[in-house]
């Protein structure tokens, strides 16, 4: 059993998602970044589909009350089990009474605890992830929750540390490629995408990480017109009138009237979870001809 001390700013349960709930209005929600998650699992010897906590802008405190295996993987910074530093994307062990503390992140936003044998919550529509959009699935950690660790450990683990990149603390570039509405826009807007002149507002979260900078012109056939609601999907770009880019998250809707002017590569998708208020983006269009001819 964990108990949480602390859950900081904001704590959730996830896993990889609900693939296959779209045509009833379910998104599939799951890990913002599913492959630091994934990479949790791996490192505890755990199934791919084991389920984890996902931490934002650290500030997680947990005890245990027997010796377990932990990893923690994402957004880069201090991790606390016990008297002694944990490496980050390292298996360490936390022993009985000790507290695992997740510290605020010094690059990057998001961080994934995995254990080994899982986190065992109620599963909703066959997955344990908290959904924020749709309200779905065991709701966010408060102090004093306890959680059951489970059985999905399916090997031992086969290496202490795994190497990773270090994230970007500035500028971030996203590969785009151009989506079912790019010829809604005018050739200026694709310039300002690729510009590095947008920055992520502080008003971002799991649903859509939203973009200010230079506004997003539409092509003069289109100025004014409107679009009957369309299917999304995770990294899809959606500009309303206001012209300021949203990049959707992991709990996107499964559809929306604005115009898609592309979509965040799926290499890519996953960076989007570790972008930070005020950090710059880039959003690079693959070399393709101009959508405006």
């Amino acid at each position: 059993m964990l108990t949480v001390v602390d859950p900081g700013p904001l704590t959730t349960v996830q896993d990889q998602g609900r693939p296959g709930y779209a045509a009833v209005g379910v998104g599939p929600a799951g890990a913002f970044d599913r492959s630091a998650l994934a990479l949790a699992n791996r490192l505890v010897g755990n199934a791919e589909y084991a389920a984890g906590l996902e931490a934002l802008a650290g500030g997680l405190r947990l005890t245990t009350d027997r010796a377990i295996e932990v990893a923690v993987t994402g957004a880069q910074g201090p991790v606390i089990a016990g008297t002694a530093a944990g490496g980050r994307n390292s298996v360490f062990q936390l022993r009985p009474g000790a507290e695992l503390v997740i510290g605020p992140p010094t690059s990057g936003l998001r961080s994934y605890l995995a254990v080994r044998g899982g986190i065992a919550v109620a599963s909703t529509l066959q997955s344990r992830s908290w959904d924020s959009l749709a309200q779905l699935g065991p709701a966010p950690l408060a102090a004093g929750d306890q959680l059951s660790i489970g059985t999905a450990a399916i090997s031992n683990p086969v290496v202490a540390t795994a190497p990773v990149t270090a994230r970007a603390t500035k500028m971030v570039t996203l590969h785009l490629t151009p989506g079912p509405r790019a010829d809604w826009f005018a050739t200026e807007a694709w310039q300002a995408l690729a510009s590095g002149d947008m920055q992520v507002s502080p008003h971002s979260d799991r649903v859509g990480i939203r973009l200010q900078g230079p506004r997003l012109s539409r092509a003069t056939a289109h100025e004014g017109r409107s679009l009957p609601s369309e299917g999304l999907v995770r990294g899809a770009v959606e500009v309303p009138p206001d012209g300021q880019p949203i990049i959707l998250g992991a709990d996107h809707p499964t559809t929306g009237g604005y115009p898609v002017i592309g979509v965040i590569a799926a290499d890519d998708s996953d960076r989007c979870a570790q972008l930070v208020p005020g950090q710059q983006v880039r959003l690079l269009p693959e070399p393709v001809a101009d959508p405006n001819g």
